[in-house]
């Protein structure tokens, strides 16, 4: 059988070649210019480049905070976190959830409806949990289940046959809503999440939180240690830019660093947090005993180095529920304060090095004349050098003083490292204030030879001044970081035999003879000396009684090895020591120099040991 062809088959068929023929041109054309394809004027290539890159961030640890003898005092920590999502929990979970919580039932129902009614989506319900914390462990037993759970839901409604027929013929079926039904299927509860997380922990709590500081919610120091040196302890988070690589048969290639990682660096301080447990349990103790403000400590070894370095009040910077920034305050560095009497012993090291005084037992000071404003009391007419220093004298010391010239007590005071700052912690420390000798009259000199007038110091710098009679008349500087490298500058203040004599007569004050009785140690020799100072309020002299005490002294006083220099702010209930129940004005004898010799054997023992 022979078949013949359609009429116009030949045209019909070129027609379709050509059809075919354009169809393929134009899609080689689309396969090589669709990446110059714009979309909202963005090539397609360059858009798909760009979403198929991301950034990957490495975070680092901060770095650990450690004493002299690797103790913790601050270290990161893992902690657990339990994230809900109100907007997806089931209603039927939520009293099981509030039970894994340990929370009651109605309160937690009624935070859930809060942050639903404010779709809030985000809802931190527990945070810092141990991570063998029971609350973890009912969470994920609660995830394991399954139960009934009823939800809305919409489906279309039932096709009639008259909307299949017009469906048929082409015409549009009637629009009709969407049907609400109930359903009920067993499920997991939704929207609860346990995520990891670190945070700052300090072992040492109270006892040495105005020194280490602590960290804010961005783990930033904003405190102490942990801001001074807080480029160092934070380190640097990484991020790295992956991206599709079109000449690897990878997808991404390896990342492109944007910031190099950096993990924090560890920090090792001069600090003994055995000694700085015990020394600030003796201030806390002796501020309360004797109703002061405040109480400040710092302990010495004879290298300079910081061995304790004590604030009352003070705070557990684990507590984040309650913040002062009065507990974070370091009144060691911060305060600039007058010294008082603790500035004799230098008065007489000077004049004993420029010949003025000889402080043999035999040479005698005559205080039976006014000078100044300084009346005689009518008690001692002549005084040796070593009961001036025992009882503190005024006057003797302005008789001494009246034969230095002000420039060589200013040459002094400024080597000692008066009115210029330690360096240790720069951002924290008041470095006081010592006035030009060119700018002093006859009073300014009297009054700065007992530790008044054109100075004052914070307690760092007067217990670093101390150092003289540790090292022969030499005094190195401060250390606050352990094994720190750095070229040591000592400077030669004092002689050595000027040194060693005015160290023998310190010896005599803290003893039975002395203003510093009360610091005496049985069975240790001890040597210092004792201050008192009026408070400036509002520009003037307090004359009720509010004053600044101190004890400045260090152990064994023929060789120290530990100096340590104690100040009571506004201390109000003081004792003579043979009643307990009769009060006295408080002065540097009955009460600083109670908190350098601690009533608890136990204390002194360990800073001593």
């Amino acid at each position: 059988m022979k078949i013949a062809r359609v009429q116009g088959y030949r045209n019909r068929q070129s027609l379709v070649k050509i059809c075919f023929i354009a169809i393929v041109i134009i899609f080689i054309y689309r396969a090589f210019s669709v990446t110059d394809i714009k979309a909202n004027d963005i090539p397609l290539k360059a858009k798909a480049s760009k979403n198929s890159e991301f950034s990957l961030v490495e975070k680092s640890i901060r770095g650990n905070i450690l004493d002299r003898n690797n103790n913790l005092l601050a270290i990161n920590l893992i902690h657990k976190k339990i994230n809900l999502d109100p907007m997806i929990i089931q209603e039927e979970y939520i009293d099981l959830l509030a039970d894994a919580l340990e929370m009651p039932r109605m309160d937690f129902r009624e935070q859930i409806i809060e942050k639903k009614i404010n779709k809030r989506k985000y809802f931190i319900v527990k945070e810092k949990l141990k991570v063998n914390d029971p609350i973890l462990k009912n969470i994920a037993e609660l995830q394991k289940k399954r139960s009934k759970v009823c939800f809305k839901t919409s489906k279309n409604p039932t096709i009639t046959l008259i909307d299949k027929a017009k469906k048929i013929i082409g015409m549009k079926p009637s629009a009709k809503e969407m049907i609400e039904v109930n359903k009920c299927a067993r499920q997991r509860i939704a929207g609860v999440a346990i995520e990891s997380g670190g945070f700052r922990y300090y072992p040492k709590k109270d006892s040495i939180a105005p020194l280490i500081g602590k960290t804010n919610s961005e783990n930033i120091g904003v405190f102490g240690i942990e801001s001074e040196y807080d480029q160092y302890l934070a380190g640097i988070n990484g991020v790295k830019r992956l991206a599709d690589n079109k000449d690897n048969s990878n997808i991404y290639y390896d990342a492109e660093m944007i910031k190099k990682f950096k993990q924090g660096e560890d920090l090792k301080l001069t600090i003994d947090s055995d000694i700085q447990f015990h020394v600030f349990n003796a201030i806390k103790e002796q501020a309360e005993f004797h109703e002061a403000d405040s109480a400040a400590a710092i302990v010495l070894s004879p290298n300079g180095e910081i061995l304790a370095l004590a604030n009352y009040p003070s705070t557990n910077p684990n507590n984040h529920q309650s913040y002062s920034a009065d507990d974070y305050r370091n009144r060691v560095f911060s305060d600039k304060t007058e010294p008082g009497s603790t500035m004799k012993p230098f008065t007489m090291l000077l004049a004993l090095d420029k010949g003025v005084i000889t402080a043999t037992d035999d040479e005698l000071i005559d205080v039976k004349n006014r000078v100044g404003n300084i009346p005689p009391d009518k008690k001692y007419f002549e005084m040796t050098i070593q009961q001036i220093l025992e009882k503190s004298h005024n006057l003797g010391t302005v008789m001494v003083a009246e034969n230095i010239e002000n420039e060589e007590f200013y040459d002094t005071w400024e080597k000692l490292g008066f009115g210029r700052s330690l360096g240790v912690m720069p951002g924290t420390e008041n470095s006081g204030v010592l006035r030009h000798f060119s700018n002093w009259g006859l009073a300014d000199k009297r009054s700065l030879s007992f530790g008044h007038g054109p100075m004052n110091t914070n307690l760092a710098q007067l217990a670093r001044a101390y150092l003289v009679f540790a090292n022969d008349g030499a005094l190195p500087s401060l250390k606050l970081l352990k094994d720190e490298n750095k070229n040591e500058n000592i400077t030669q203040v004092f002689t050595p035999e000027s040194t060693q004599r005015i160290s023998q007569i310190l010896d005599s004050v803290a003893s039975d003879n002395g203003s510093g009785y009360r610091a005496v140690i049985d069975g240790y020799s001890v040597a210092g000396k004792t201050g008192t100072a009026e408070m400036v309020i509002d520009g003037q002299y307090n004359k009720d009684g509010a004053k600044r005490t101190y004890f400045v002294g260090y152990s064994p006083a023929d060789k120290p090895k530990y100096i340590m220099a104690v100040r009571l702010d506004y201390p109000k209930k003081c004792f003579v020591s043979w009643d307990p129940t009769m009060r006295n004005r408080c002065e540097g004898s009955n009460s600083a120099s109670m908190a350098f010799k601690k009533p608890w054997k136990e204390y002194s023992l360990m800073i001593l040991k």
